[in-house]
């Protein structure tokens, strides 16, 4: 199939985007080139918004600023932003016109085969042979550790000598990997909720949610519908459909999935794995799923000092990472070499400094309660930095679970309240500094009060279980403020 007849069911399509972030731009221009007439609509009207609208003119796409909620005129496709609500005034007007709306990771989907027909054509060598812009999806989704585990299996998957690329919620807009110039064999898809709610036809090869709690929930409606929207992402597998033995919500939403014929269940585990497990045995990270004989055989595939850093939930990253690998045919020294090579993200439970026999660790990402509770169960004895919006989270099992392990807690933030309440009840002994600030100073005096409450041994971590935008612009700034904090402690002590 050749570039033109790929792209003539776009040719002349009234699309409307909703969103001037990034994938809103992305879709606009990616649509405008394969013929589309094309109207992004913002409720924004910024300097930042002009400049970007005035961009877009200059390629032939309309803008609409300051009004989102009516819907252009000849729309016959409306493609979404991620973080643009259901229930948003512009959607009801599209429904009302029996207009589809889709997302950006849909319309990539899409548009998987044209990018190599595409190519062909510029080359010369016509649309024959292999479909490089086809190349499979390995999907990855889950409350926590999406990230992680995305970047773990393009790790992988080049340590296989693989053609792949990290893409989606990630920060590289899918459509703009589909329709480039490169060239895959596969993609580590890293797909949030939002996305996969406005992507009904996608179809993994194989795909993995990592875990379930609550999250986003003002976004869904209810817990029922973000595990729904989850759940999407098993529609369809051919291969493997991977799942978190400790997380029995991740293997329900296996059971509810339409699956191609001879798709199978892959469950991952911190403990030994049963048959059509990965698992961990006596610190060998073993896979008794793609191996003969499964229910006897096992399979060496990597020691758990190969993963960095070698954190529980970690390990069950790597896991779920080497399972979509091997439902990809990965050698098993590809996912040992894969794993070594990795190095996780600024931020993700990242060891700053030791001072006077202390660990001072940060994983600022940890913006909800799960995360922090999985950052938590990585230490022994914990000076415990956080606080920020809760994002109307409760506190409480978290605290109950990591009690034991606080030697001390350190609050900042806006709602921290929350969290001393929750301290109140279920750690009363836990010694609490309440630092009453929310300037980014806060963070210096977090950091000396943690070191006030630490003892040789003691890990001073932030995880603050909450967002960071009372105090930070983002998480990024929040973990740069600590580690900049405890190099600061670290050089008076020298």
């Amino acid at each position: 199939m050749g570039s033109r007849q790929v792209s003539q069911s776009w040719q002349g399509r009234r699309i409307t985007v909703a969103g001037l972030g990034v994938s809103g731009i992305s879709a606009a221009r990616a649509l405008a080139g394969l013929g589309a007439v094309v109207t992004v609509v913002d409720g924004g009207d910024s300097g930042t918004h002009r400049e970007r609208a005035a961009d877009l003119a200059e390629e032939g796409i309309s803008v609409r600023l300051g009004d989102a909620s009516t819907l252009p005129e000849g729309t016959d496709l409306v493609v979404t932003s991620p973080g643009w609500k259901p229930d948003s005034p512009l959607f009801a007007a599209a429904a009302e016109a029996g207009v589809d709306v889709v997302g950006d990771v849909e319309i990539a989907w899409r548009l998987r085969g044209i990018g190599e027909s595409l190519r062909a054509a510029q080359s010369g060598k016509g649309g024959g042979g292999r479909r490089e812009g086809a190349a499979p999806w390995l999907a990855i989704t889950g409350t926590n550790g999406k990230t992680t585990t995305t970047q773990m299996l393009a790790s992988i998957l080049r340590a296989a000598g693989l053609r792949t690329a990290a893409v989606g919620n990630i920060g590289t807009p899918i459509i703009d990997v589909v329709l480039g110039e490169e060239t895959y064999d596969v993609l580590a898809v890293e797909l949030s909720s939002y996305q996969l709610h406005w992507a009904p036809s996608l179809r993994a090869h194989s795909a993995a949610v990592l875990n379930l709690a609550p999250d986003h929930l003002d976004w869904h409606g209810s817990m029922q519908a973000y595990a729904a929207d989850k759940g999407r992402i098993y529609e369809g597998n051919t291969v493997a459909c991977v799942y978190n033995v400790a997380d029995p919500a991740t293997e329900d939403l296996v059971r509810e999935a339409d699956v191609e014929e001879g798709c199978r269940a892959i469950g991952f585990t911190l403990g030994a794995p049963g048959p059509s497990q990965l698992g961990v045995v006596d610190g060998i990270l073993v896979d008794r799923a793609f191996v003969a004989n499964r229910q006897k055989n096992a399979q060496e595939l990597a020691e758990v000092a190969d993963v960095s850093p070698p954190a529980p939930h970690n390990i069950a990253n790597a896991l779920a990472a080497a399972a979509l690998a091997r439902a990809f045919g990965v050698e098993p020294k590809a996912v040992r070499d894969g794993l070594r090579a990795f190095t996780p993200d600024a931020h993700r439970i990242a060891h700053v400094e030791d001072i006077d026999a202390v660990a001072y660790v940060d994983d600022s990402k940890a913006t909800n309660t799960h995360a922090a509770e999985a950052s938590l169960a990585a230490y022994e004895s914990i000076v415990w930095i956080a606080g920020g919006l809760a994002k109307g989270a409760s506190f409480d099992e978290l605290v109950r679970n990591a009690a034991e392990r606080l030697r001390g807690v350190v609050l900042i933030g806006a709602e921290r309240h929350l969290i001393a309440e929750a301290l109140a009840r279920h750690a009363p002994e836990v010694p609490v500094v309440d630092l009453d600030r929310t300037d980014t100073g806060a963070m210096s005096a977090a950091v000396r009060e943690a070191a006030g409450l630490a003892k040789a041994g003691d890990t001073v971590l932030l995880a603050p279980a909450c967002a960071s935008m009372d105090m930070f612009t983002n998480y990024n700034k929040r973990g740069e403020a600590f580690a900049e904090a405890v190099r600061e402690l670290a050089a008076e002590r020298a």
